[in-house]
């Protein structure tokens, strides 16, 4: 019995992709250059978490909406305020970066006094429990350690899949997700929005979707090499189309999911929300359009004997009842 939602892309769908492959991939490579351009020309809007400023913990008479605080912060010259709620809903964490010329004392005085006027134009009243002021320096450490956050997670994927699979496939699948982290990533520094510590947690569970989205089709690839009698391409086109369904419903069930966090969860959490949309969409075509094609190319193109079972694996199928 078919079920429309779950038969959506037919299981037996027969789209030549691999007749697509030079210009999927010149499209991919196109828009991969022009996120490291302007990674490279504009850079970052990095928030305070990279670039240093005010951390202040307010508690309130009464509780009140979060935008309308940014908003009132945003006017007194605090655009990128980070305002979140930790405990109960009336004490507020707020994260500002310093006013141009204003570091320090200065820094930390001009950002209390915008907290308390924020609350009392809305009619509130606020205590200061605590208005620290934190170093570029500490944004310093925290971007290094997301960079080696960045390249443990690549050298793991690429000893996993290596062991997994094979090295073609394993070269073919971190080309592939280091494209989707680098378009992501340059989205934010064409749009200008805030990069921040979310924003980066985001980039890394991009990682792990992309990576996961082409382990799937690469494992289908495996099974038809072993099974089926035809060329590289034909098996590769076949994988691709036998995941097609899988591939496009799990990316829509995710992509839904993540909307809801961007509409719903609030300024603190849309950066990571935003990268994660993205990165869904780029990293469901990434493993259909770019994946599967690197493995005709060069030293990466694959054959069969590639694929074919190893002595141990042999030995392990022989003593299968």
């Amino acid at each position: 019995m078919k079920i429309f939602p779950l038969t959506l892309l037919p299981n037996d769908a027969n789209i030549d992709f691999m007749r697509l492959r030079w210009i999927s991939i010149a499209v991919a490579a196109i828009i991969m250059f022009v996120a490291i351009g302007a990674m490279a020309t504009r850079g970052f809007n990095y928030a305070l978490d990279f670039t240093g400023g005010n951390l202040i913990e307010a508690h309130l008479d009464k509780a009140m909406p979060l935008d309308a605080v940014r908003d009132k912060l945003a006017a007194d010259g605090y655009d990128s305020a980070q305002v979140q709620t930790y405990g109960s809903g009336n004490q507020l964490l707020i994260r500002l970066q310093p006013r141009e010329g204003e570091s320090g004392d200065v820094a930390t005085k001009h950002a209390a006094d915008a907290v308390l006027k924020a609350v009392a134009d809305a009619g509130n009243k606020a205590d200061i429990v605590r208005n620290e002021f934190v170093g570029p320096q500490v944004g310093k450490e925290l971007a290094l350690k997301g960079l080696y956050a960045l390249l443990f997670v690549v050298v793991g994927f690429l000893i996993y899949i290596a062991f997994r699979f094979e090295w073609k496939f394993a070269v073919a699948a971190i080309i592939t997700t280091l494209h989707d982290v680098i378009v992501v990533a340059g989205w934010f520094a064409v749009s200008g929005h805030e990069f921040d510590l979310t924003v980066l947690a985001g980039i890394l569970s991009v990682m792990g979707y992309s990576i996961n989205d082409t382990i799937v089709v690469f494992d289908r690839v495996r099974e038809n090499f072993r099974s089926m009698r035809a060329d590289p391409e034909t098996v590769l086109n076949k994988s691709i189309n036998q995941t097609l369904s899988r591939t496009v419903i799990t990316s829509f069930v995710a992509f839904l999911t993540v909307v809801a966090l961007y509409i719903y969860g609030g300024g603190s959490l849309r950066g990571m929300a935003e990268s994660q949309m993205l990165g869904i969409i780029i990293g469901t075509l990434s493993s259909i359009f770019v994946a599967c094609p690197l493995l005709t190319l060069g030293m990466l193109k694959v054959t069969k004997q590639d694929l074919m079972p190893k002595a141990k694996d042999e030995a392990a199928l022989a003593r299968r009842p």
